[in-house]
């Protein structure tokens, strides 16, 4: 109702709700019947597209604008009443889900229907996106005997230089 009917939004969202329908059994077994109530993880994929479609670029600001913003919260699916879920909490499901093979399909069939409006024309990226995607904790040299780090993450790179040729994050493809 709120959502004008001409917003660029609306065909997405009738995009990803029939991508998720079509996907709906392989969510139902990702549902436990013991422990915390976590969130749908149907809701974090529609969130992590309104995160790309509208560079929102942290978590803590995504869940602000699922505080006060309408639009975001149709696109989600989320009551007005219905409270937001804590940033830390968004973090730790959205980075269980995306190690999962059904996000990956998810995102793949996203692509495929998105295809016809996809265009190689011009392509502009924000170069602050990819550099806090690709971690210093995630950096290794490239000839690494595979000794993984501490806990945190921590790699003691005092004294050594860092460049390309020698170093590769493991966040790269």
């Amino acid at each position: 109702k709120r959502v004008p009917t001409d917003h660029p939004l609306r065909p997405i969202r009738a995009m990803v709700d029939s991508i998720l329908k079509e996907m709906s059994p392989q969510f139902a077994k990702r549902y436990a019947d013991v422990g915390r109530p976590s969130i749908a993880p149907e809701r974090l994929l529609r969130v992590l597209l309104l995160q790309i479609f509208y560079s929102v670029r942290s978590e803590r600001l995504l869940m602000e604008q699922l505080q006060y913003n309408l639009l975001f919260r149709w696109f989600v699916g989320m009551e007005m009443d219905e409270e937001v879920w804590n940033h830390a909490v968004f973090s730790k499901n959205r980075e269980r889900l995306l190690n999962e093979e059904i996000a990956e399909a998810f995102f793949q069939r996203v692509l495929a229907q998105a295809q016809p409006y996809l265009s190689d024309e011009h392509f502009t990226v924000d170069g602050t996106r990819i550099e806090a995607w690709a971690s210093q904790k995630s950096f290794r040299r490239k000839d690494d005997p595979g000794d993984r780090p501490g806990a945190s993450g921590e790699v003691d790179f005092h004294g050594e230089k860092r460049r390309n040729q020698t170093h590769q994050s493991t966040t790269d493809p």
